[in-house]
């Protein structure tokens, strides 16, 4: 399950990002600010996986608060202006939601943050297949060639595919 944070001055906009979040049980909305100091606040707290970030609000923008973040979690950026989208991928963001965007749009942003994150799935697989390995196995090396896997300790050559 994935924390998540929504950071729109705009009650109606954080609604519905909370209403498209619904096709999406993986992702838990763990807190809704209505500023830039909010959320800031709600980011040291919940630590999230993702925010969804509007970029002009009253106090401090999405821009200088991501600027306080010391470890910034993935954003997609929710917006009515589309001038800051270079600056919002220079940023390092997984998407730009133009606002009023439609539930498809929204689901493809969703997707791309879920596809960057199997990798981090698959470093802790990794993990606990290296935990799981037999004493000793750690003197041998395994090579796939083809449709043959060769263990360098037996020599041995064993048929099939991974």
């Amino acid at each position: 399950m994935s924390k998540v944070i929504i950071i729109d001055d705009e009650f109606l906009a954080r609604s519905m990002v909370k209403e498209y979040l619904k096709k999406h049980p993986q992702l838990e909305v763990v807190a809704e600010c209505g500023d830039g100091f909010e959320g800031l606040k709600a980011i040291q707290e919940h630590q999230p996986d993702l925010i969804f970030l509007d970029i002009q609000m009253p106090k401090i923008s999405g821009f200088e608060m991501l600027e306080l973040v010391e470890n910034p979690p993935a954003v997609i950026f929710a917006t009515a202006f589309d001038e800051y989208a270079i600056k919002a991928f220079e940023a390092h963001a997984i998407d730009y939601l133009l606002k009023p965007f439609d539930q498809e749009r929204f689901d493809k942003a969703v997707s791309k943050f879920l596809a960057q994150n199997r990798p981090v799935a698959a470093e802790h697989t990794k993990e606990l297949l290296n935990d799981a390995q037999l004493p000793g196995s750690n003197n041998r090396i395994v090579v796939k060639n083809g449709s043959k896997i060769k263990n360098s300790r037996s020599g041995s050559v064993i048929p099939g595919s991974c």
